[in-house]
């Protein structure tokens, strides 16, 4: 099964252009290895959101709108379109069946727990701290880069 990870790359995107100031679609493509076309479908929630803006034209791109101490990894989980968390589900075979519903009970329940506990730790977890954590390798990461 595939797995939905928007929210990475978003995350990615997000703190190269803090670290650049203004990234093509393009650019951010190259950076996480995916293709334009997806990095503009991934920003474009983010633009709604107010979290980003782009620009058209020559000298244009998406930079940053709000501060980086001002968004969570919540804020940028939610302008995804709150991807589901987990691949896993209830049957849903036999409605009437008393083993099947004391199971998606049980499941579910799991369930909500599990997504309230990433919830809650998405909303505790900035930008800026991610980008404290990587401190000046940022920098360094982007000109290796641009020389290979």
């Amino acid at each position: 099964m595939r797995r939905d990870s928007r929210l990475s790359v978003a995350l990615h995107a997000l703190l190269h252009i803090a670290d650049a100031g203004l990234l093509t679609s393009e650019q951010m493509a190259a950076q996480g290895e995916t293709n334009p076309v997806v990095m503009r479908r991934t920003m474009a929630g983010l633009r709604t959101a107010g979290i980003v803006r782009s620009e058209k034209g020559h000298g244009g791109g998406w930079s940053l709108v709000r501060p980086l101490e001002d968004v969570t990894l919540f804020d940028v989980y939610k302008a995804l379109g709150e991807p589901t968390v987990l691949a896993i589900g209830n049957r849903s075979e036999s409605p009437g069946c008393l083993v099947e519903k004391a199971v998606n009970r049980a499941l579910a329940e799991a369930f909500e727990a599990a997504e309230a506990r990433l919830v809650k730790e998405l909303r505790g977890i900035t930008l800026a701290s991610l980008a404290r954590d990587i401190g000046p390798h940022l920098r360094h990461h982007r000109k290796k880069a641009k020389h290979a």
